[in-house]
């Protein structure tokens, strides 16, 4: 494997699209930490401080902790990039569902330029869902004690006003900021997947979420080592066993998100036009977790995001008493959430996963099952089985979910825990899915030069079956890139010793 990393920076191809994406994850990264415009910084840099020290490691719980997440601490340090790519994420799950819904959307995907169309419109239902947001966060920080998403930071304002001229104009340029940075991240994400490596939006929120892990590993030794460690002597071993349960996890769900069951199909001599087309055998890959992580994100998106909507718009009694109840603090969150990822597994599988369309396709290629009649006796097999296995991931889904809760009770750590966050939930199975895409697309392209792959034997497979392609950027190009990515954080470490 060592000898696989130390290939790719020999191919000119390979080497240069990598430094492509990390000159790209570099602005990303510049981007979360440039305050918004009007933002009193001794309030932020006050609030990041608390947060630092304190062992609930994140703001707000549910759908704050993970819109925190996705954006890299954008959120919490008020940057350009405080909503980061969630937006984007939420347009294209629903044209999804919307495709695979509505009939006039379902023929327009198949048409030619039809993709190009969704797309165009996923785009401006972004620009909407980042300006109501926009909105609703911008009109919170007059009052940021009450936001749920910037939990504790009244406990460090004091007398200071977090935006001190606030009014409308503040409002409406600080909309405008967002949503122009919501769109940045949506390009640098279309510019990772068409001149880089990988998914660039996917990518962009593994980098997002990886960014905490510092914070994580500084909140472990705090726990474990300073405040538990003067009181019990073996307390900093489980530090040892976190690693490993840790790893374990990891594997785990490397496996689930592999996993398939190969169907066989038979495929007869035939002849097409004047080619002659010989038979053999073929197989049907149908995935476990065919849903992915979108049951876990539709889940906590419906239980959490509209009580965190009417909190910020009214102070009603019934209005906490459903935020008590829907807490991640509360076993009915949990119970709650597990039947609805059951739920949305099977709903997003019978939308995306059509077993009728595909059998139609093996009868007109002349394939078919062994054992199974050809048209509806194969879709109703299909069917059948992918029911089986969408049980089966629905389970791993929610054991992957409850994971971090159960770790919190059985180390007795705080719940919404930064630290338990990464033993499961929607960041671990992101962060697997991307790494595994990347890594199979470096190794198609090693196994093109004629270099060894990462693994002795096979190959990896990943999430999504995509090759390197588009113009890539030229090397000068890329070293002008970096050289004013240098100059920038040059004068902004001068700047921050001169004003400190």
């Amino acid at each position: 494997m060592i000898s696989a990393f130390t290939n790719t920076w020999k191919i000119p191809e390979l080497r240069d699209r990598i430094l492509f994406t990390m000159a790209m994850i570099v602005i990303v990264r510049l981007g979360v930490h440039i305050p918004l415009p009007g933002v009193n910084m001794e309030v932020i840099r006050d609030y990041l401080e608390f947060l630092k020290k304190d062992n609930e490691g994140g703001a707000g719980g549910g759908v704050g902790a993970i819109l925190n997440v996705f954006s890299g601490g954008g959120l919490t340090s008020m940057g350009l990039f405080a909503l980061g790519i969630m937006p984007y994420i939420s347009a294209s799950i629903m044209m999804q569902l919307l495709s695979a819904v509505v009939p006039k959307l379902a023929r327009l995907k198949k048409e030619d330029g039809g993709q190009q169309k969704i797309n165009q419109w996923t785009r401006f239902i972004t620009i909407a869902i980042a300006a109501v947001q926009g909105y609703f966060l911008a009109q919170s920080l007059d009052n940021p004690g009450q936001n749920p998403l910037l939990g504790g930071i009244d406990k460090v304002t004091q007398n200071q006003d977090l935006v001190p001229a606030f009014g409308g104009w503040f409002v409406f340029q600080t909309v405008l900021i967002i949503i122009a940075g919501t769109l940045l991240l949506m390009w640098i994400g279309d510019q990772i997947t068409e001149r880089g490596i990988g998914n660039g939006v996917s990518l962009i929120i593994s980098v997002n979420i990886i960014s905490s892990l510092p914070g994580v590993i500084v909140q472990i030794w705090n726990i474990f080592v300073i405040d538990r460690g003067a009181n019990n002597p073996f307390s900093p071993l489980l530090i040892v066993l976190m690693v490993v349960l840790f790893l374990f996890v990891i594997a785990a769900v490397v496996t689930i998100t592999q996993g398939q069951r190969r169907i066989a199909v038979q495929y007869a001599r035939r002849v097409a036009g004047r080619r002659e087309m010989s038979g053999g055998t073929q197989y049907l890959p149908l995935k476990v977790n065919y849903a992915g992580v979108m049951p876990v994100i539709f889940a906590t998106a419906i239980l959490q995001l509209p009580t965190q909507l009417l909190g910020q718009m009214t102070d009603a009694g019934w209005v906490r008493t459903v935020n008590d109840i829907l807490s991640p603090n509360d076993v009915w969150f949990y119970l709650l959430s597990g039947f609805m990822i059951f739920f949305f597994s099977f709903f997003w599988v019978a939308t995306m996963f059509q077993p009728s369309e595909v059998a139609e396709n093996l009868k007109r290629g002349g394939g078919y099952i062994p054992g199974v009649r050809p048209g509806k006796p194969t879709s109703d097999f299909l069917d059948y089985t992918m029911t089986r296995l969408t049980f089966a991931g629905a389970l791993f889904l929610t054991l992957i979910f409850m994971m971090p809760f159960l770790i919190g009770i059985a180390l007795s750590l705080p719940p919404n825990n930064l630290v338990t966050s990464f033993f499961g939930g929607t960041s671990l199975l992101i962060l697997v899915g991307v790494l595994l895409d990347m890594m199979r697309q470096i190794e198609t392209h090693l196994l093109q030069r004629q270099y060894d792959g990462f693994l002795r034997k096979g190959k990896i497979k990943g999430r999504q079956q995509r090759q390197l392609s588009g113009q890539q950027a030229s090397s000068s190009s890329i070293l002008y890139l970096w050289v004013a990515l240098a100059v920038i954080v040059l004068v902004a470490v001068v700047a921050f010793f001169i004003n400190g």
